[in-house]
């Protein structure tokens, strides 16, 4: 049954994703149908996508993968990008048809044009996610097969689109022909639908020119983007991994000190009658004496695993029922301290949800110090608002019996102490005597008292030991038994007696601000001899800061790529000043959906999601800057170059963009399993790309030609224009003085010939 507990929640995850997959690849083609407007046209990026995705899957087993929600995911989000390049030559070839060219001639003349942004575009996805594969810790082994999947599909995708898509367009592709000037409803909405888009283009041009004229002031706008967007990354709270409804539940239940097995399972069997009736749980498993969270055997503690429903056939998620359950419990069950909880979001990081803080006592003091100080602190961080629930299970002061053995007097009588102490431990502990075999399993044999036997002091009486002589002695003779106190067990942690610490995050509130939260307290509270180390899930959080490294490292390496392909230094700073605009919209997506569900945070999904926008942000911006330099190196001034290359790449921007946003929407409403992860992505994606499109859109035209002044390319232009002119004056002069010398060697070269000839007619 446990099995089931556990493989349950990664199956339905599989399943959650694969359907939507589908219905991105669904939303995908309709975009591209609505924009391209021709069956045939559509076909063309529509095999892009399992060619790139099943290339993705073959190169699996070499690179060791597995088909998991992770690798799932980034297939995913690979939809809307596989897609994009193949779109952008069908917009050329289609284009270059409507001026009358054959398709294959339209192509050939389109490739000339796209290829060069199509590597460009390629390359910086890629690049983009060499830093997200390399990422430490826990997070990049978690996330190297998510981005190495997105990487590998980017670029087969960029290969389809520089071989097998232009050889489709060329076979596929026709001019217009008198079916798609019929007068039928779905023309005449196409008609509009054009009529309308050509009519923005054209404002979007108008506004272009005038925010070209104060190009400088973009800057100042992109600054204020800038400080906004990291305003929000300050706001939103952060965390590692989310908790997500995993399909079963786990519950601990811990009685007093001391208390017997016996009285733990009635609880746990009173526990089980309550759960039955909730229509929510599927099943129940129970272990009595066994604590989850001190990971010991204890007479005291015990543990049940819930399995949830199917999550069609519940109406609530495992958070809500979470708390229903803790408040029935805390109500009905008056006997243990009961406390239900979630898995963690990586199995074996921790007992569960939540945070686990190990209090250290660095002073070498009693074990009853170290309890003081951790209910100290306990009570310090109760009242914090951050904290929901705080408890710890070490306890300094469980009742105990010690026994005291008089070795003069067992010497004097004797008794050999190897053999007083080997009989009071068999009697009390149990000694392992040999294994047997039967019924073709291998046993062990055990012996031990009765547990009737061993129930207190006077029973004592009823063991004896023998002594050299040969003489039976009772063993109480030896022995003191006192009343005491103390630890049932002791962790070590680093060295140093610890007490763990487990809690879990108030309503509101992410896992970030509760580690805060309990720094502080500890600053405040902890003496100096006392420290504290975090463990489990959250040591992967406190340890995991390099993402902030990561999202420089890849916004470096698209530089530094642009830089080698464009053969400067200032034209792709007009590419990547678009970034801001795509943190800003991911963030103030996040900020507005923490607002409705605390969930989302600034977790590993959002800080992969913003990595992924650096690349998508470059990739709108490398259409338009593309265009504008062949544009301006072709002759035209800076602003006519940014406003004609805009006109021409509008449409593709927008018919990609509209195609990723489409296709990640399906993650912006996921529900079940793995749900939070997927809206997370899908939120911070959809509202990164929107704004990165279509107001990013604006400020690319003004950029370069703002660059362009400052980097003073027309002076360049002109100067290399002068340059080239005068190599070509000199290269003319060079072979007209070359082909003077030709014709003067030519013609003393004949005169000498018949001069020889002359001589050669004499008589002798």
């Amino acid at each position: 049954m446990r099995f089931g507990v556990f493989v349950m929640p990664l199956i339905s995850g599989i399943h959650e994703i694969v359907l939507t997959l589908l219905f991105a690849l669904v939303l995908v083609v309709l975009v591209i149908y609505f924009f391209l407007q021709d069956i045939r046209a559509t076909l063309v990026p529509v095999i892009a996508i399992p060619v790139s995705l099943v290339g993705a899957f073959m190169l699996f087993p070499l690179l060791g993968f597995s088909v998991n929600v992770f690798s799932l995911l980034a297939l995913v989000l690979a939809i809307g990008l596989v897609v994009d390049d193949a779109i952008v030559v069908v917009e050329a070839v289609q284009v270059n048809i409507e001026k009358g060219l054959s398709p294959r001639i339209a192509t050939q003349e389109a490739m000339k044009v796209v290829a060069s942004p199509i590597i460009a575009t390629t390359t910086v996805l890629m690049a983009v996610f060499l830093p997200v594969g390399l990422m430490p810790g826990a997070a990049g082994k978690l996330y190297q097969q998510f981005a190495i999947t997105i990487a590998l599909s980017v670029a087969l995708s960029g290969i389809n689109a520089l071989s097998l898509s232009p050889a489709l367009c060329a076979i596929l592709l026709k001019p217009r022909n008198e079916e798609h000037k019929k007068d039928n409803a779905l023309n005449r909405f196409f008609g509009r639908f054009n009529g309308w888009f050509n009519r923005s283009v054209d404002s979007y041009l108008k506004t272009s020119r005038v925010i070209m004229r104060h190009a400088s002031r973009t800057l100042v706008f992109i600054a204020l983007v800038t400080g906004v967007a990291l305003f929000f990354i300050k706001v939103v709270p952060t965390g590692f991994l989310p908790n997500e409804d995993q399909g079963y539940l786990m519950t601990n239940i811990q009685l007093p000190s001391a208390a017997s097995l016996e009285r733990t399972e009635h609880v746990v069997n009173e526990i089980i009658g309550l759960l039955r009736h909730n229509d929510n749980i599927e099943s129940v498993s129970a272990a009595a004496g066994f604590s989850l969270f001190s990971g010991t055997e204890s007479p005291n503690a015990g543990i049940l695993f819930i399995k949830l429903k199917d999550y069609k056939q519940r109406k609530q998620t495992a958070d809500q029922i979470t708390d229903a359950l803790n408040g029935e419990l805390y109500v009905m069950i008056n006997e243990a301290e009961v406390y239900t909880f979630g898995p963690p979001s990586i199995p074996g990081l921790g007992p569960g949800s939540g945070f686990t803080m190990m209090l250290q006592d660095k002073g070498s003091n009693t074990p009853q110090y170290l309890a003081e100080q951790a209910d100290k602190f306990i009570a310090a961080a109760q009242k914090r608002p951050e904290i929901a629930t705080i408890s710890t299970v070490y306890d300094a002061y469980v009742p105990q019996r010690a026994i005291s053995v008089n070795n003069e007097m067992a010497l004097k009588a004797g008794v050999p102490l190897e053999e007083l102490h080997g009989v009071l431990t068999t009697f009390l502990g149990g000694a392992y005597v040999n294994n047997f075999n039967r019924f073709g399993k291998l046993y062990q044999t055990y012996i031990q008292a009765e547990a009737d036997y061993r129930q207190n002091e006077q029973q004592l009486d009823l063991y004896f030991v023998t002594n050299q002589k040969g003489e039976s002695l009772p063993l109480s003779a030896f022995i003191a038994v006192r009343d005491t106190t103390g630890p049932a067990f002791t962790n070590r942690f680093n060295l140093y007696r610890s007490a763990q610490l487990t809690g879990s995050p108030a309503k509101g509130y992410s896992s970030g601000e509760t580690l805060k939260a309990l720094e502080e307290v500890a600053a405040e509270v902890l003496p100096e001899d006392m420290g504290y180390a975090w463990a489990n899930m959250s040591y992967q959080q406190t340890h995991s800061s390099g993402e902030g490294t990561v999202f420089v490292f890849a916004v470096i390496f698209v530089f530094l790529i642009l830089a080698a392909l464009y053969e400067s230094w200032s034209l792709p700073v007009t590419i990547l000043l678009g970034i801001p605009f795509a943190v800003f919209g991911a963030m103030l997506f996040i900020w507005i959906g923490h607002m409705i569900n605390p969930n989302y945070a600034n977790d590993i999904f959002l800080q992969v999601s913003l990595i992924l926008l650096i690349g998508l942000a470059a990739k709108n911006a490398i259409l338009i800057i593309e265009y504008a330099k062949d544009k301006f190196d072709a002759g035209m001034d800076l602003g006519e170059a940014a406003i004609e290359s805009a006109r021409l790449r509008v449409r593709p921007i927008i018919m990609t963009a509209f195609a990723f946003i489409l296709g990640i929407l399906p993650l912006v409403f996921a529900t079940g399993a793995n749900a939070v992860a997927r809206n997370v992505m899908g939120i911070a994606l959809c509202g990164g790309m929107l704004i990165a499109t279509f107001i990013a859109l604006f400020a690319y035209p003004a950029l370069f030609v703002l660059i362009g002044k400052w980097g003073h390319y027309e002076q360049k232009r002109d100067a290399k224009v002068a340059l080239e002119a005068r190599e070509q004056e000199d290269m003319r002069k060079v072979e007209a003085e070359n082909a003077a010398e030709i014709a003067a060697y030519r013609a003393a070269a004949g005169t000498e010939a018949s001069g020889a000839d002359d001589n050669t007619n004499k008589p002798s």
